[in-house]
């Protein structure tokens, strides 16, 4: 059951945002504003959560999102020419799925055409 269809050139900002996913809760589920806005910030605040503890988060059909540990190296202030170390940091990495990247290859060709089909719950 598809739930969920709307264009890009729908959209106030180029940009969809986590208050347009809770306005699409609103009126394609039927949850209270309240109700969509706190699960799309529990989604989120459990997606970060995972990765600041390390776990890897792994959406099929959408895209692994990781945390890589970058190694210190020395880096140099462009206005004084300085050398100064740049410490170790943890970054977050995002690698879509091959299926998403379809997805995305496919709908390249289709010349204006940027609908983007959204399905929640059992089909």
């Amino acid at each position: 059951m598809k739930l969920m269809d709307f264009t890009l050139e729908a959209l106030e900002t180029p940009a969809l945002t986590k208050a347009h996913l809770a306005d699409l809760l609103f009126e394609q589920i039927g949850l209270n504003k309240r109700e969509s806005k706190d699960m799309v910030e529990a989604f989120f605040d459990l997606i970060a959560g995972s990765l600041i503890e390390g776990t890897d988060v792994k959406i099929s059909g959408f895209g692994n999102f990781q945390i890589r540990v970058k190694a210190p190296r020395p880096g140099r202030n462009p206005r004084t020419g300085e050398a100064i170390p740049i410490g170790e940091r943890r970054v977050a990495t995002f690698h879509a799925s091959a299926k998403l990247k379809d997805q995305i290859q496919g709908s390249a060709g289709d010349e204006g055409s940027q609908e983007v089909e959204w399905s929640l719950g059992t089909e």
